[in-house]
């Protein structure tokens, strides 16, 4: 009975799959009929039937609708407002289908391995679940097992979100989305493999082995495939049990977020590409926070070192109003065939992202502004000038950039953290040498396992 249950809700995931397929391409039809007749649109309406299609799936697409959510005129406004509202709480498998998969991941004797193994999954998200269980030592573990036939999911996924893309370039767009659709696609694909996700938490473990404020878990090798990801549980409260703490407590938290993403990006090139609050879990006391857990390690960006220097130089150049600098650091970036325009509306997104940045006080990250709002004015701005400008391809190390520095802007929102962020950031790039950095960057890809080609897009 239970094995029957299980078959029918993979076989209605599998018909809803199909259905999302009709209803994009309906959209679609729509925008291209619109545009032969020209008749006018309505976006809201596209926009709503849309996430009401996409909001029923388990499955990555979720994670692509809220990241599209976060850069700048990717999608239409109508469409970003309404799937930045979708949230990848999809229903868990049920304790057949995670038996099925245990056993296929470790065998059929999967259960002696464990003390114990709890039925009922502790977070489940658009990849996979995660189950708490304890060792034959007795130690707590978290067990992050991948849904079934993922990598067909994904695949299909990816398709319609080319369709999306697709229904976006006949609009006029401001951003040719072209790169960003193969930066996504190559990032969701990563995902997938829990072996890389292993490395990329040993990257975080090297990186942070002398910083007791970050905590990074033990990866049980034995127990782990690349569908199946067990770690040493780490004890933790959720972020947002700290809002209402003492301001000394919220910005402790805020300097180990800061460090826990600017120093591995800063140092080595790589960055945590999913800021979300369920990615990192306060240790310590309830009374007395003593750092941060980071959880999940799937969503890693790994830069070529000179992308990081382009990263400095634009700072360096927006802080010394250096347009000469600006524009290199643009164009190491990626952004090719840059009018003074053009330079000018990046700036506005530029000084948006590294505003906190250029000023040596104590501050908030933003004034009056939600979680939620974070960057959409910036973004908007930005909208309305690149479509009178013409469309601008944004190059693929942009995509995920963007949408840390945004979730950890949320992040410091959502915390009401007041620092000197000047002097945080300055503090990570006063010896910034790009040299050292492909050094460093070299090495822990080495210990990990990774080779340095892992890097390429």
């Amino acid at each position: 009975m239970a094995r029957d249950r299980e078959s029918n809700r993979l076989s209605a995931r599998v018909g809803r799959y199909a259905r999302v397929g009709t209803n994009v391409g309906g959209i679609a039809a729509k925008v291209a009929g619109a545009r032969l007749f020209g008749v006018g649109l309505d976006n809201e309406k596209n926009a709503a039937e849309l996430a009401a299609a996409l909001g029923g799936l388990k499955g990555p697409l979720m994670k692509v609708a809220q990241l599209l959510s976060t850069i700048p005129d990717a999608l239409p406004p109508e469409y970003t407002a309404e799937l930045a509202k979708l949230q990848a709480n999809a229903p868990p498998m049920g304790w057949a289908f995670v038996k099925r998969r245990m056993r296929a991941e470790l065998g059929a004797n999967w259960h002696e391995k464990f003390d114990s193994f709890d039925k009922e999954p502790a977070a489940a998200a658009s990849l996979g679940q995660v189950h708490r269980a304890y060792g034959k030592d007795g130690r707590a573990l978290a067990c992050k097992l991948q849904y079934p036939d993922m990598a067909s999911a994904v695949e299909a996924d990816l398709k319609q979100l080319q369709m999306l893309f697709s229904v976006h370039r006949r609009m006029q767009p401001a951003i040719d989305t072209r790169e960003i659709a193969k930066e996504i696609s190559a990032r969701v694909r990563e995902e997938l493999d829990y072996e890389r996700e292993a490395a990329h938490m040993a990257i975080y473990r090297s990186i942070f082995e002398n910083e007791p404020r970050i905590r990074v878990p033990d990866l049980i090798e034995p127990l782990s495939t690349k569908r199946l990801l067990t770690m040493g549980w780490l004890h933790g409260r959720p972020l947002l049990d700290y809002k209402e703490h003492s301001l000394e407590q919220r910005n402790l938290l805020a300097e180990c977020m800061f460090h826990a993403w600017w120093h591995p990006f800063s140092h080595f090139g790589v960055i945590h590409g999913d800021p979300h609050l369920g990615n990192y879990t306060v240790y310590g006391e309830q009374d007395a926070p003593h750092g941060i857990n980071l959880l999940d390690y799937g969503c890693i960006r790994i830069f070529p070192p000179g992308f990081v220097q382009g990263v400095v130089d634009l700072y360096r150049g927006l802080l010394e109003e250096d347009e000469a600098r600006t524009v290199s650091a643009y164009e190491r970036w990626g952004f090719k065939n840059l009018s003074r325009e053009i330079v000018d509306v990046l700036n506005i997104w530029a000084r948006f992202i590294y505003g906190p940045l250029l000023t040596d006080r104590v501050r908030s990250i933003a004034d009056g502004i939600s979680p939620a709002e974070y960057g959409r004015r910036e973004a908007f701005k930005v909208h309305s000038e690149l479509k009178r400008l013409g469309p601008v391809t944004v190059p693929q190390e942009f995509v995920f950039m963007d949408r840390a520095a945004i979730g950890l802007g949320g992040v410091f929102l959502h915390l009401r953290a007041e620092l000197n962020f000047f002097q945080l950031f300055n503090e990570q790039i006063e010896r910034f040498d790009l040299d050292e950095v492909a050094r460093r960057q070299s090495d822990v890809l080495a210990q990990s396992g990774l080779l340095p080609m892992g890097m390429s897009n």
